[in-house]
C-alpha cells in the first residue's frame, strides 16, 4: 500500500516490458514486501522519540537508492533510468513522500495496528476516485463496500472510543495519507507509464532525498520544533543528531528494507495481476497488530477492532468483485508505501 507505507510502489500496469506473468512468484514478492513494510513502521515507530522523521527518511533513502542501484545495474543499467515522463514520475513521487510523512507522523502517536488499519481506507477511495477521474463503472457492491469501511473509520474515530494520550486530530493523519496515495494511484492508472522495477524505486528514493534534504536545511537545527512538547510535529522538525551507537544497527536496517519494498511490490505488480496481487497486502495488517502487541504493548480496544474489521473486509470484497469479474480497474492497485 500503504504503506506507503509506504507509502514505493508500481501500479499493475507500470511495467518495463510484459513479463511472463507468475502468480506464485508475485505472492512471494508481495508477502517479502509486507514483511518489510511491517518491519519499517515498527523501526520507525521505535525511534521517533528520540530523532527527527526527515533524519530517518534521508538515511533510509540514501541506502536504499544505493541498494537499487546495485539491482538497477543487475537488470540492465543507467539505461533504464531514461523515461519519457519525467513530470509524471516527479508527480507521482511527490503524492508517495506526502504519503509516507503522514504515515510516520501519525505512528509517532498512534498505535501501529490502528494507524495501519486507517490507512488501509486507501483502495475504497481509489475505488471514488475511479468514477469521476477515470470514469470506470462502480457498481452498488463495491459502493456498499466502500460505505462500510468508512463506518470502520468513523466507529474507531468515535467521541466515546479511549484513544489514551492520542490527539483526536492526530486520528486524521493515516486517512490523509490514504487519500494522498489513492489520488497518486488514480493519476498514475490515468497517464500510464513504463519503467523498471529497479528504476521506480530509484525514482521515490530520489524523491524522499531531496525532500528530507529541504527539511534538513530549513529544520535540521531543530529551530521550529521548541514550541511543541512531544507529538508529531517534535518529531517533523526536531534538530539533527548523530545515532546513538545502539541505533546506528536500526538506521541501516532501514535502509535496507526501504530497498527491499519498492523492489518487491514492484516485482509482484509486474509477475501478477493486480486483483490477486493486492489482496495479500493485507497480511501487513496481522503483522502491525503483532508487532504493536510485541514491541509496543499495544492491544487495541474492541471499538478499534470492529472498525479495523469493518475497513479490512470492505477492502478485501473489492478486491475479491475485482478478481471475479476478471477486470484490473485503478481499486485493485498495490495499496502501501515505500
Amino acid at each position: 500500500m500503504w504503506r506507503g507505507t509506504g507509502c514505493a510502489t508500481v501500479p499493475a500496469m507500470v511495467t518495463a516490458s510484459a513479463p511472463v506473468q507468475s502468480a506464485p512468484r508475485a505472492i512471494a514478492f508481495i508477502l517479502a514486501g509486507m514483511v518489510c513494510i511491517s518491519l519499517n513502521d515498527m523501526l520507525i515507530k521505535l525511534l521517533s522519540d528520540g530523532y527527527p522523521l526527515h533524519q530517518m527518511v534521508f538515511v533510509r533513502s540514501a541506502i536504499g537508492i544505493a541498494v537499487s542501484l546495485v539491482i538497477l545495474q543487475m537488470e540492465g543499467g543507467l539505461r533504464l533510468l531514461r523515461t519519457e515522463r519525467p513530470m509524471l514520475h516527479a508527480l507521482r513521487a511527490g503524492f508517495i513522500v506526502v504519503a509516507n510523512m503522514l504515515f510516520f507522523l501519525a505512528l509517532s502517536v498512534m498505535p501501529l495496528g490502528a494507524a495501519t488499519a486507517l490507512f488501509f481506507v486507501a483502495p475504497l477511495f481509489i475505488t471514488l476516485l475511479a468514477i469521476p477521474v477515470l470514469g470506470e463503472p462502480v457498481g452498488r457492491h463495491r459502493l456498499a463496500a466502500v460505505a462500510v469501511g468508512l463506518v470502520g473509520v468513523a466507529i474507531m474515530a468515535a467521541p466515546g472510543v479511549d484513544w489514551g494520550d492520542v490527539p483526536r486530530w492526530a486520528l486524521a493523519l493515516p486517512v490523509l495519507a490514504a487519500a494522498c496515495y489513492a489520488g497518486m494511484q488514480v493519476l498514475t492508472r490515468k497517464l500510464g507509464a513504463r519503467s523498471a522495477a529497479s528504476a521506480m524505486a530509484i525514482y521515490i528514493q530520489g524523491a524522499f532525498i531531496l525532500v528530507s534534504l529541504g527539511f534538513w536545511t530549513v529544520a535540521g537545527d531543530g529551530r521550529y520544533s521548541a514550541g511543541f512538547d512531544g507529538g508529531p510535529m517534535e518529531f517533523l522538525l526536531r534538530a539533527w543528531i548523530w545515532p546513538r551507537t545502539g541505533d546506528i544497527w536500526i538506521f541501516v536496517l532501514l535502509g535496507f528494507l526501504s530497498a527491499g519494498i519498492g523492489y518487491s511490490l514492484s516485482q509482484a505488480y509486474r509477475l501478477g495481476t493486480a486483483s490477486v496481487v493486492a489482496s495479500y497486502e493485507y497480511v501487513a495488517l496481522p503483522l502491525a497488530i503483532f508487532w504493536g502487541w510485541l514491541i509496543f504493548g499495544e492491544i487495541p480496544g474492541p471499538a478499534i477492532w470492529l472498525g479495523t474489521a469493518l475497513i479490512a473486509g470492505a477492502g478485501l470484497y473489492v478486491f475479491a468483485r475485482e478478481r471475479a469479474r476478471d477486470r484490473v480497474l485503478a481499486s485493485a492497485a498495490p495499496v502501501r508505501r515505500g
